[in-house]
């Protein structure tokens, strides 16, 4: 079992063209995921000069290539929820801009001609009890009622067994808008339609330091290799641990970043695949403990969920890969001994309210927070952020929203395996 992504495991590497650090930029981003990837392709096409400082040896090696694979619509939380605090016409407004984000993918992807094997079988949010069930109907009704998604459906027990090689689900919303994609190969595609837009990309360049030049955007970045001076800077770091905590303290403090692991199998073949899962959609459960689930085109089973609550390391990984196996031939008694070839944790760079957020702060733009949804968002806020970088702050989805600081939270997050334990009695109380 290999301790590695099998997203960058099986995709090549980008490897940028060769250039000296510039002394200026229109625009500094730090972070080479697909928040920062995104935007360096947009302002790029708006002919601005752009430069990607990635601290890491590789791009989208973070979150972005340490995902399961998903790119789905809806909220990471329950839409009613939402509307409750906010109301209906901003709680419409937020889950519609995660159906604007799916779009977002499908266009670069079409555009850019990105071959990553995008494909948009929809997902199925699965229950296993009859009470997730009645909260998944009353979700769809609310869903429906408000105008919000009216692309859903219900179905039940033996529909979703029909579907889905296990007897443990007693139904499930299906969200018909939902797709999913190799993130190796579109890391690699949109890394190089940026460089090709005229975005510079430079590696292993961690940012030390932002230096503000007066009172507007304007900085000097300090790097491990040098300095840039700036008009504006964009920061995508999300819950990267490149860096002190001093760096990008204030951000750090409002993100909590939560491990998730993820195995993949041993390629099932075409026939043993679609008898397991026949619609090849995406899938998750929705306990607090939840998995997540899908096939890749060479038919392997992509597995994950929070299968512990530390920070991923090579030791956390594979006991991570025992505890996933274990859930693994739970839900499907008949993959029992099969094979894991890969084995890897990432980081969630979850909020308080489990919502993004971006904005403009002393004069640094940025983007972050995207709780577990952020293959889609990234994307779609990369392109939003370059357009309010350029003047237009309605293209902002998430505009205007307070950002407090969690409390306690100052450094490395302590307080997880708290998080976990209650996260445990709540799903074994419901």
């Amino acid at each position: 079992m290999k301790l590695e992504s099998y997203w960058t495991a099986s995709s090549p590497a980008f490897v940028p063209m060769a250039r000296e650090l510039p002394a200026q930029c229109d625009v500094a981003i730090v972070g080479g995921g697909f928040t920062g990837l995104s935007a360096a392709l947009a302002l790029a096409r708006r002919g601005a000069s752009v430069l990607v400082l990635e601290a890491g040896e590789r791009v989208a090696a973070e979150a972005s290539g340490r995902n399961g694979g998903h790119v789905n619509n809806g909220l990471a939380v329950d839409y009613a929820e939402v509307a409750a605090k906010v109301g209906v016409a901003q709680a419409r407004a937020w889950y519609q801009a995660y159906d604007a984000a799916v779009d977002a993918v499908e266009r670069v992807v079409r555009e850019e001609a990105i071959d990553c094997s995008f494909t948009r079988h929809g997902k199925l949010k699965l229950a296993t009890r009859p009470a997730h069930l009645q909260a998944l109907e009353r979700s769809a009704e609310r869903l429906r009622r408000d105008q919000v998604d009216t692309d859903i459906e219900i179905l039940d027990a033996k529909r979703v067994r029909a579907e889905v090689a296990s007897e443990r689900f007693e139904g499930g919303l299906l969200y018909k808008r939902s797709g999913q994609m190799h993130m190796g190969h579109f890391a690699h595609g949109l890394a190089a339609a940026a460089q090709g837009r005229g975005a510079q990309i430079q590696l292993g360049c961690c940012v030390t330091r932002l230096e503000r030049l007066g009172q507007g955007q304007a900085h000097r970045v300090h790097t491990d290799r040098g300095t840039v001076k700036a008009a504006q800077v964009l920061l995508a770091t999300g819950a990267a641990r490149h860096g002190s905590y001093g760096t990008f303290g204030w951000m750090r403090r409002r993100i909590v970043p939560i491990g998730s692991f993820i195995v993949v199998t041993e390629p099932l073949g075409a026939e043993r695949a679609r008898a397991l899962l026949r619609e090849r959609r995406t899938y998750v459960t929705i306990a607090n403990i939840h998995h997540y689930f899908r096939l890749t085109p060479d038919h392997r089973l992509v597995f994950g969920g929070r299968a512990r609550f530390a920070v991923s390391s090579p030791t956390s990984d594979s006991k991570s890969g025992e505890v996933l196996r274990a859930g693994l031939e739970q839900m499907f008694p008949s993959l029992a001994g099969v094979r894991l070839d890969y084995c890897w944790g990432g980081l969630v760079d979850m909020t308080q309210d489990r919502l993004p957020h971006a904005g403009e702060r002393d004069g640094v733009f940025y983007s972050a927070g995207y709780s577990g949804h952020g293959t889609q968002m990234s994307v779609l806020m990369g392109e939003r952020m370059a357009g309010v970088m350029a003047g237009d702050r309605e293209a902002n989805p998430w505009r205007g929203r307070d950002w407090p600081a969690i409390p306690g939270h100052v450094g490395p997050p302590w307080f997880l395996p708290a998080i976990g334990l209650y996260y445990r009695l709540k799903d074994s109380l419901a």
